[in-house]
């Protein structure tokens, strides 16, 4: 049942002009918990581009995960993109941001990644928990994920470390934000630009309001009010609409912004620099029985640096069903498969996936590796000046090679679960290995070039079928654009709390961390906002 969200607003019942102690721009999982923070003695507006989570099945339904991805709509909580890369994506336009359209993992980053940021780890623990107590469950682990957890405990990735939230190398099963019935916990297409003031006595410019359009067009704006100047703008727009909201508002790369004919307001060469994808790579296996919907409950965490997981039973849009199937049934048509041969047997049992695809559901396992890090990075460049079109993003997927290293041996590993005798009641047992690499290669995962040796080399295979697990981030990241307290250099009153600060990816999966960075930042500003004002008194 949705809760009682009544403060949320359409924009086209928003005065003309309003004002505001903290202004955040983008209601997702950073914001939405930063926000919630924020309002203990504040007035807070959160202004949020897509609309309310609640009441969308496809959105709330652990079993329409996939549809949601590949709806193509103007309003669609998931806007589709394609990198330079040629590797399909999306950005979050819902409340909730990613943790409304996202596989629903829920695991905390490394004690080491806390201490290499930089943040205080009591305050992280109790921010964590603050998170927990609301959106974080314990999975009931069915036949397949747990035929998937103990393939990956029978091929060394140890220990098995059970259930837990924790970061820990070895097999674990981690948290969910479904919960025992399936249902996911976690307004207007806003378009803004902040506005910068330079005041009498300062040198530095400083944000004090945004402008938004509402659905039907109307200019809005918001201002901070005039009583503090503990008042800020805040960004957590995502990796995708932070340095593109900054750019758009003056702040980046002089050359870039006045190529678009963008007043320059602080020339900052590093936004939209730093981009990074984690890059990931899957097998899809047809399976003789029925599996159970699942989405990622458990993760193997191995030694170099790379992450295993895996999903079953995902429905698909009709479009890609169809076309999934008819992919499927071209590749099983062919019996005399160089250097393999399908044997008819296989065929016949894989004869009921094919059906199930047609109906869109899947009657398969997907494992999938995802390389820690990456190291690989890129950069991001506005495409024009319409805050609602994707800019151009390149995230140079293995351009570095120690990627690449991870993402074979990843491979190698979900081969050998596979192969496991853990793992064997889920797959067909005349149907090889290479057969599985193969199918990948007849499927759209992405617009890149499929090269013939993509069967026989694994770096090729990961090159040739990389895919995106939405874990991509940087464009405004600590030290470059924004300090330690996420305050934008060269400017007062505008910060950035969200994912484009990352450096890498905290852990399996990140949205544990950014809703934890929304509410730790939150008790940061509003500590700092009382002892300012104790001292104001004295």
């Amino acid at each position: 049942m949705a809760p009682d969200y009544t403060f949320v607003k359409e924009a086209t019942s928003a005065p003309v002009v309003v004002y505001y102690d903290y202004i955040i721009i983008g209601g997702g999982t950073a914001g939405c918990p930063l926000a919630a923070t924020l309002s203990h003695g504040a007035t807070i507006l959160v202004l949020e581009r897509g609309g309310s989570p609640y009441g969308n099945p496809n959105i709330t339904n652990i079993a329409n995960f996939g549809p949601t991805l590949l709806d193509t709509s103007p309003t669609s909580p998931a806007q589709q993109f394609t990198s330079e890369d040629g590797v399909y994506n999306i950005r979050a336009r819902v409340l909730g941001g990613g943790s409304a359209v996202n596989a629903g993992f829920y695991t905390r980053a490394s004690t080491r990644y806390v201490k290499e940021v930089g943040w205080n780890h009591n305050l992280v623990n109790q921010s964590y928990e603050w998170v927990e107590k609301v959106v974080a469950f314990k999975p009931e682990i069915l036949q397949w994920e747990n035929a998937l957890r103990d393939g990956l405990l029978e091929v060394g990735v140890l220990p098995n470390n059970e259930f837990t939230y924790d970061h820990l190398y070895g097999t674990k099963v981690g948290g969910t934000i479904f919960d025992a019935e399936g249902h996911r916990h976690t307004a207007a297409d806003l378009l803004q630009k902040s506005l910068f003031r330079y005041i009498s006595g300062r040198e530095r410019p400083q944000a004090y309001g945004v402008i938004y359009k509402d659905a039907y067009g109307v200019r809005h704006q918001a201002y901070l009010k005039r009583n503090s100047n503990k008042n800020e703008i805040i960004l957590s727009a995502g990796a995708i609409g932070s340095p593109q909201l900054l750019m758009l508002s003056g702040v980046g790369p002089a050359y870039h912004l006045r190529a678009h004919g963008i007043k320059v307001v602080v020339d900052h060469p590093m936004v939209g620099q730093g981009m990074a994808d984690n890059p990931m790579n899957v097998l899809l296996i047809p399976s003789p029985i029925p599996v159970e919907v699942s989405l990622v409950q458990v993760v193997g965490i191995t030694r170099f640096n790379s992450y295993i997981e895996g999903a079953s039973g995902l429905s698909l849009s009709n479009s890609l069903a169809h076309r999934l199937s008819n992919n499927f049934k071209r590749f099983l048509s062919q019996t005399e498969h160089p250097p393999f041969r399908v044997l008819p047997e296989a065929i016949a049992r894989a004869a009921e996936m094919v059906h199930g695809i047609a109906n869109r559901t899947i009657r398969a396992g997907v494992i999938l590796e995802k390389i820690m890090g990456p190291l690989s990075t890129g950069h991001l460049a506005l495409r024009n000046t319409n805050p609602d079109d994707n800019p151009f993003v390149t995230f140079n997927y293995f351009k570095e090679p120690e990627d690449l290293r991870k993402c074979i041996e990843g491979m190698r590993t979900i081969i050998d679960v596979v192969n496991s005798k853990a793992y064997s009641k889920f797959r067909y047992k005349n149907m090889p290995v290479e057969a599985l690499i193969d199918l990948m290669l007849t499927l759209p995962v992405n617009r890149r070039r499929k090269h013939a040796n993509a069967t026989f080399s694994l770096e090729q295979f990961c090159i040739d079928t990389v895919m995106t697990i939405w874990h991509y981030h940087g464009g405004c990241q600590v030290g470059r654009v924004v300090d330690k307290g996420y305050r934008v250099l060269g400017i007062d009153s505008l910060r950035v709390i969200d994912g484009s600060t990352f450096y890498h990816t905290p852990g399996a999966n990140p949205q544990a961390t950014v809703m934890m960075l929304g509410r730790y930042m939150g008790q940061r500003i509003l500590h700092d906002r009382l002892v300012h004002g104790s001292k104001k008194k004295n």
